[in-house]
């Protein structure tokens, strides 16, 4: 029996996220379902965490036990031609038998892709969300500082976030922007319910005008979601890489 941690990418537009849920396409599944023909045995994916329906991954990371001596070298591409097309193992490795891909993690990086054209565009709106307001890249990037840093994250989660420690640890916001593209790069220890969309959502709300730094202060420090932006849509964000 070998553990082998997978390092996956996928289109997020058909699935109902990444979570095994009875009577939906999601990620897990998949995934599963393909490693079991390899092997002829129910398998359990574990992953760095859990996507939402409609989120991407370019660098989401899961491991498995593999009972059957299958090469390390090609089992990549063995999945790769059971798999829909929607989803891509980019690198399978052997790790140590303790690892874990979720309670291994150091850090874990989101990106959100934001298209500030005027314009609607059929190719890209599965996977960029649309800004067309003006935006002011420098307040957004001197509001960013403020999440960096251990911090109560309260006011930056969903309602429905189950949890019983909010505290998580922001170590970089990078917020790029070239013509019509805008990337907000998020990376930390964790992350809680959507907690990615609600910073870039305040992010945004403070470039547009909307919501001030200190309204995103009071968030920050008094725990209230009111203070705090919008969700951004699911459809911009990504799982970009996770760090072990």
């Amino acid at each position: 029996m070998k553990r082998v941690l997978l390092t996956i990418e996928y289109d997020g537009s058909g699935f109902y996220g990444w979570q095994r849920q009875q009577g939906m396409r999601t990620v897990q599944e998949e995934i599963e379902k393909a490693i079991e023909k390899i092997t002829d045995r129910p398998c359990e994916v574990q992953a760095s965490g859990r996507t939402d329906a409609g989120v991407h991954a370019l660098g989401q990371t899961a491991h498995f036990d593999l009972p059957c001596p299958v090469p390390i070298s090609k089992l990549a591409g063995v999945l790769n031609s059971l798999l829909p097309l929607d989803i891509v193992i980019k690198k399978a490795e052997i790790v140590p038998d303790d690892f874990h891909a979720r309670f291994s993690i150091k850090s874990k990086t989101y990106l959100y892709k934001i298209n500030t054209s005027e314009k609607k565009n059929a190719f890209i709106s599965r996977y960029t969300s649309q800004v067309t307001y003006p935006l002011d890249y420098q307040k957004m990037r001197a509001a960013a500082k403020i999440f960096l840093g251990e911090h109560d994250f309260k006011g930056y989660c969903a309602s429905s976030a189950v949890t019983s420690d909010y505290h998580r640890t922001i170590y970089d916001i990078k917020i790029s922007q070239k013509k019509n593209e805008l990337d907000i790069e998020v990376e930390g220890s964790g992350f809680l319910y959507n907690m990615v969309r609600i910073i870039v959502g305040t992010l945004v709300d403070i470039g547009r005008g909307k919501l001030t730094v200190e309204s995103a202060k009071k968030a920050l420090e008094g725990g209230d979601r009111a203070y705090a932006g919008v969700t951004m849509p699911p459809n911009g964000l990504y799982l970009k890489c996770t760090k072990y």
